[in-house]
Order: C-alpha cells, then sequence, then structure tokens
C-alpha cells in the first residue's frame, strides 16, 4: 500500500505539471481525490489492515493528500498567473496608434434653414419665443378673429383633444401672436415663434399632417404693408439670393386685414411647372397680412395708435426652398442618404 501511496503521488505530481489550463486542474482533482478517485480507492483497503500497519498508513495516505492538495492549488495560482499575463499582452493598448474617430452627427436641413431664419430675424430685432402645441380653441381661433361656423374649425380640418373642441393641437403657430401681446402688453413688439403644428392634410410632395411654421409677428406706431414687404424680401433674398422671385397675391386671413399669400419661384422648373409646384411655376411659402383691428383690441391695444403685421412662413417649404428639395416626404423619412447630404 506504501507503494501505491507513492507511486499516486508520483503520477499527480508528474500530471499537475503537464497541466496546461485551470479546467484540467479541476478534472485532475477529481481524478485523484474524488469519492471515485485513485486515493481514495486506496483508502478503503485501510480496512484489510493490521491494527498496528492501520495507523502508520492512514497517516501516509493523509500526507500523500495534503501534498497532492498543495501542488493544485500552487499550480492553479502558476496557471491563473499565466492566463492573466496572455490576456493583457493580448489586450494590450498602444497609446501610439491613432485613434478611430467618432463620427459626428449634424443638423437636420430643416434646422439649418430655420436657424439661418432665426439669425436673419434676430438681426432686424425680433425675439424669440416659443408657444404650447397643445392650445386652447380661444387662442387658435376665438382670439384670432375666427368665430365659431368657420371651416378652419370643423373636426375634419383639426386635432381636437375634447369632444367639447376646447383643447386641440394647434393648426398654427398664429396663437402665439396672442400670447405674446397679452404678455409683452405694450409695443413695440417684434417677435418671431417657430413649432410645430398639425393639421387633417392628406400627405403628397408639398403637404404632411405635421409640419413646422414660423410665426412672425410686429406692433409698432406707423407700420404698414411696406415693411411687411420689405421684410419678408429681406428674408427671401438673405436666404435664396439677390435673384430670387417674390409674388405677393391677395388673399383672405382672419386675423390679418387685408391680408396675402407671398410664393417663391419654383427652384426647380423657374416659373415653367413642374410636378413640385403642381404646374403652377410658383410654391407657396406663407401667409401673411396687417394684423385685424378686432385681435388688437382683444389683447388691450389700441388699433387706432398702433398698427402691425403678422406671417407665418411653412418651415418645410423654406428648407425645401433653400436645398432644392423635390419632395417634402424626403425630410421626414430619415433616410440616411438623403440626409448625408446636407
Amino acid at each position: 500500500m506504501k507503494e501505491q501511496l507513492e507511486q499516486i503521488k508520483s503520477r499527480a505530481f508528474a500530471a499537475l505539471e503537464a497541466a496546461k489550463a485551470v479546467p484540467e486542474l479541476e478534472e485532475l482533482r477529481v481524478r485523484l481525490l474524488g469519492k471515485k478517485g485513485e486515493l481514495t480507492a486506496v483508502l478503503k483497503m485501510m480496512g484489510k489492515l493490521s491494527s498496528e500497519e492501520r495507523p502508520v498508513m492512514g497517516q501516509l495516505a493523509n500526507s500523500v493528500r495534503a501534498a497532492i492538495e498543495a501542488r493544485l492549488d500552487a499550480r492553479r495560482t502558476e496557471l491563473e498567473a499565466a492566463a492573466l499575463d496572455a490576456r493583457l499582452a493580448a489586450e494590450a493598448l498602444d497609446v501610439t496608434v491613432p485613434g478611430t474617430k467618432p463620427e459626428l452627427g449634424h443638423r437636420h436641413p430643416m434646422y439649418i434653414a430655420l436657424d439661418e431664419a432665426k439669425e436673419i430675424f434676430i438681426g432686424m430685432g425680433f425675439q424669440i419665443l416659443e408657444g404650447p402645441e397643445v392650445e386652447l380653441a380661444d387662442y387658435n381661433f376665438t382670439k384670432l378673429n375666427t368665430e365659431e361656423g368657420h371651416p378652419a374649425r370643423d373636426w375634419s380640418d383639426t386635432f381636437y383633444l375634447k369632444e367639447d373642441s376646447s383643447v386641440l393641437l394647434r393648426t398654427q403657430t398664429s396663437p402665439m401672436q396672442i400670447r405674446a401681446m397679452e404678455a409683452i402688453k405694450q409695443p413695440p413688439i417684434r417677435i418671431l415663434a417657430p413649432g410645430r403644428v398639425y393639421r387633417k392634410d392628406e400627405v403628397d410632395a408639398t403637404h404632411s399632417p405635421m409640419f413646422h411654421q414660423i410665426e412672425g409677428l410686429v406692433i409698432d406706431k406707423g407700420i404698414t404693408m411696406a415693411d411687411l414687404k420689405g421684410t419678408l424680401e429681406t428674408l427671401v433674398k438673405s436666404l435664396y439670393g439677390e435673384d430670387s422671385v417674390v409674388r405677393f397675391r391677395p388673399h383672405h386671413f382672419p386675423f390679418t386685414e387685408p391680408s396675402c399669400e407671398v410664393d417663391v419661384q419654383c427652384f426647380k422648373c423657374r416659373g415653367a411647372g413642374c410636378p413640385t409646384c403642381k404646374g403652377e411655376g410658383w410654391i407657396e411659402l406663407l401667409g401673411a397680412g396687417m394684423v385685424h383691428p378686432r385681435v388688437l383690441e382683444g389683447c388691450g391695444i389700441d388699433p387706432s395708435v398702433y398698427s402691425g403685421f403678422a406671417f407665418g412662413i411653412g418651415l418645410e417649404r423654406m428648407a425645401m426652398r433653400r436645398f432644392q428639395i423635390s419632395d417634402l416626404r424626403l425630410i421626414f423619412e430619415n433616410d440616411i442618404r438623403f440626409l448625408r447630404q446636407f
């Protein structure tokens, strides 16, 4: 039995030394020291020994077990250290190698156009304001001289949030005219209010149920239609170049009198007519006019002393003209091939 124990110890040390990875050590531990291991099998033969031999062999067996366990732990430490060194060598970072430059995004073409417009109006003394997209019908319609029964207030044109038609998704940025006059109270007032608006429009090359407008309002003494035209022509020529052609058409808005629509010549066909401009040669950019006296009176401003103009610009259409985009839907599709061009 003594020879068997010595042989087990010798084979165990050799096997442990030959092991190349920690999982192999676990297999060796089970094979040597487990319930069905070689050492355990020898110890089961202790019952056949005499009472004098049993203590001696027991002490030797415990010594062999202790030696194997000690060598097992030592070898595990060695292999773990070697594995760590190999991992550190494989994952070493060479700080002299140039790093990978992260790809930065850029502004959306619509917001490039918006920022350019803001800079132009700030240069003319305008203040930038923001307003709520969920609006009261009182501000979206009534205070803008749009009484009950007007087609714009119909459920087929407007997204209402309550059945009593008192709360809605704003159909225009024009409520900011009222909010600005109520907040500032005393003219002069020069504000620009960009934001999202919502209408039940069918999607096509120039329409969307959600789009953006830029509301402008100027109230002061002696403001005339000439000031409105000069302001808008300055905007268009600053954005699109001095050769840009602008057209003012008579129109009607409940909250302005007189009112007009402002068109820019189609960038694609230069007035000849094409699918982008629906064959008209012009693309409608905004609606504008002189603020209606009733709107001024409703906000506590005397129309006999003060006058003003207001306008609402379609931001998507402004970006389309600015970057010669032929279809409004491209702005909302998030196609990276389209956006990378800007």
